[in-house]
């Protein structure tokens, strides 16, 4: 037999060896039925929807850098949970390493979730707080059978989260079970190690449910740390009664108003044993951080100073010169107090650019407590309203700066968002988020630039509005009082969704306490009866100006209009005198041309009618408007005879009715 040369076989090993390398990541994703483990994503065969896409060099990237956008990847096949039907959920491991990027240095929205669901479809789930996951309607419903484990960077109080850098155990419900500030116990010394999600760096989290133990828990560490022995999450949980027999492993990521990017470098997942180790060299990098340009800047210094001292001194007086300009074109008042509100404080230089030096082609409007102007921040690409308004006095703008900020807080899907404010000598600039579709009275009045709102349209505003007011008035942490809801003041997004606005004039106050104000504020024409006898607002105040609106709304008619003979037609009593005579169905208004679901119209005319009601013991609460509109409680039976009383009668301020349909009495610095 011919002897065959050993060596003769290196050539064709060596290949093999460099085959396997190549293709090590993608044959790493097909370990079995039970586990995967993917280390980068080139040629995976995920399931991806959204904004979520996988990169040329194998990043997973889950939201593409454009607001309020949500995007979603799948292991391409479920996992059986169930041993057997109605058995119990086997234990399951899982693991991420991930990266967040904001354009932001301290502020990102919204966050990143691992979840199993019976379903890959999630086109109803909704971007920003919701995390991609659910929407308004069906969060918390256990019949969504979801688990998931949410990685959030913004604080969300109708959700209760405890801060804006946290991880938390989700069970149908973005209610988080248990959370905790992002973070891991040191194995040596065992104290608790802060991590910022949003600081570009990569991490790594793990997630193990003990079906036996019923038992979750989840860790934190920076990626390439051991995991820490002490888990950062804990919680007894039977998931049995949860999760379906078949589910799918998924990713979820979502952005609100600040473009945030969320990668993954690995994913790996397994049943009834330790989730896969990752490959480390087969991980993708994340995209680096934006270089700075300081270091560089002191590199040409030593090229400048061997100039000659003529030239040398001319540019220094120069340098002053523009210097102390600049400084009188941005300057701003500032006190050693506004340290305590720290980011809430915007400087003048970013809003004055982000307006293009407050241009008449960026003015919005311009109402009763100053101009609003549309503005574009150039770092962040963030689109925002900036109203100035004057300050005439220091007494009292610690106070009011105080509410600002806190009313910067409030997080409602129906509430304009305050993003902060900025402060020059005898004058104050808010700063809001942007509404592309401008205020409701625009489209209420027929200008011929704005569409007609059909009744669908007008009856979830006056949803998204109650919905707003009791949020101010009995969900949030303290009670806030509107003091101005008018149509010009509902301003709407995109989608004609409904976002109460304008807080110039709103006051705070404790639950179980009363509002000290005696001063008189707000607009003719939804001022309640006793807001004019005493001054003092309240909660039924804000139900009293809400009924107007929604007569307003409904009947497409101004709460006060002035007739030829300078007589004067009040909409309350109006509608109640068609209702009376004819049919309450005949203030409907008549742009809508009849096309309306009679049920809900007359429910909106009777609850108008009820919560602008003259005594203010005869309103309903805010909590009893949103059970009325959601049909969770029947509406009181109501009669014309009922609402006899309701007429308004005059005032203290009767005679301003005369001389203004729609103004605003008292300004800024008069309302606190």
């Amino acid at each position: 037999m011919p002897v065959v040369n050993r060596w003769c076989f290196l050539p064709i090993l060596l290949f093999i060896s460099i085959l396997l390398v190549i293709i090590l990541p993608s044959l790493a994703t097909t370990l079995g039925d039970g586990q995967f483990v993917y280390c980068g994503f080139a040629n995976s065969n995920l399931i991806v929807d959204g904004a979520a896409t996988v990169l040329p060099e194998g990043l997973l990237e889950l939201t593409n850098g454009t607001v309020n956008q949500k995007g979603h990847a799948f292991h391409p096949t479920p996992f059986r949970l169930h041993k057997s039907p109605n058995s119990a959920v086997q234990s399951f491991s899982a693991s991420l390493v991930f990266g967040i990027v904001s354009p932001l240095l301290h502020a990102s929205t919204e966050g990143m979730a691992f979840f199993l669901a019976p379903s890959s479809n999630f086109s109803d789930a909704l971007p920003a707080q919701y995390l991609g996951l659910f929407n308004y309607s069906n969060n918390g419903n256990l019949s969504n059978h979801v688990f998931a484990v949410e990685i959030d960077t913004a604080q969300n109080n109708e959700f209760m989260d405890i801060d804006g850098n946290h991880v938390g155990i989700d069970i149908c419900d973005l209610h988080s079970a248990t959370s905790s500030s992002a973070g891991y116990y040191d194995d040596i010394t065992g104290s608790f190690r802060n991590l910022s999600l949003i600081s570009g760096e990569a991490m790594q989290i793990w997630i193990n449910y003990d079906g036996e133990a019923t038992w979750i828990d989840v860790a934190l560490a920076p990626f390439k740390m051991a995991r820490p022995t002490k888990t950062l999450l804990s919680m007894s949980y039977n998931l049995s009664a949860v999760l379906t027999d078949v589910a799918y492993v998924g990713l979820s990521a979502a952005t609100g108003q600040i473009e945030s990017r969320h990668y993954i470098l690995g994913w790996s997942f397994s049943m009834n044993g330790p989730a896969p180790p990752f490959f480390t060299a087969h991980l993708p990098n994340l995209p680096k951080a934006r270089v700075d340009r300081k270091a560089t800047q002191l590199i040409l210094l030593p090229l400048i100073f061997p100039l000659a001292t003529p030239t040398f001194v001319f540019l220094v007086i120069l340098a002053i010169f523009f210097f102390v300009r600049r400084r009188l074109r941005y300057a701003e008042l500032r006190e050693d107090w506004e340290i305590e509100f720290g980011p809430h404080r915007f400087s003048f230089k970013d809003l004055y650019l982000a307006t293009e030096g407050f241009k008449n082609s960026h003015l919005l409007g311009t109402g009763g407590f100053g101009r609003v102007y549309k503005g574009l921040l150039s770092k962040s690409k963030l689109q925002i309203a900036v109203k100035r308004v004057s300050h005439e006095s220091r007494q009292g703008i610690r106070e009011f700066v105080a509410e600002v900020v806190s009313i910067g807080r409030l997080r409602h899907r129906n509430i304009v968002q305050l993003l902060g404010y900025c402060r020059r000598k005898g004058e104050l600039l808010l700063v809001y988020d942007y509404m592309p579709n401008g205020s409701l009275d625009n489209y209420l009045y027929g200008h011929s630039n704005r569409s007609i709102l059909d009744w669908i349209q007008r009856f979830r505003i006056i949803k998204g509005v109650a919905s707003g007011l009791w949020y101010l008035h009995g969900e949030w942490e303290q009670v806030v009082i509107h003091r101005d809801i008018k149509a010009s003041n509902v301003l709407l997004d995109e989608e004609i969704n409904a976002r109460l606005g304008d807080f110039g004039l709103a006051r705070l106050y404790d639950h179980g306490t009363d509002m000290q104000t005696t001063r008189l504020v707000g607009t003719i024409g939804y001022l309640a009866p006793e807001l004019l006898q005493k001054g003092k607002a309240s909660p039924l105040t804000d139900v009293f100006a809400f009924g107007i609106f929604v007569l307003e709304v409904t009947c497409g008619r101004r709460p006060i209009e002035h007739k030829m003979n300078s007589d004067q037609l009040k909409l309350v009593d109006w509608v109640i005198d068609c209702w009376n005579e004819r049919s309450l169905l005949e203030a409907m208004d008549p742009k809508l041309q009849n096309e309306y679901d009679a049920d809900e119209a007359c429910l909106a005319l009777k609850l108008g009618l009820l919560c602008s009601h003259q005594s203010p013991a005869a309103r309903p609460s805010m909590w009893h408007v949103m059970q009325y509109l959601n049909h969770d409680l029947p509406f009181p039976e109501l009669a014309p005879m009922d609402m006899v009383q309701n007429r308004q009668v005059d005032s203290p301020v009767a005679y301003c009715q005369s001389v203004v349909s729609d103004g605003t009495i008292s300004g800024l610095s008069e309302g606190r």
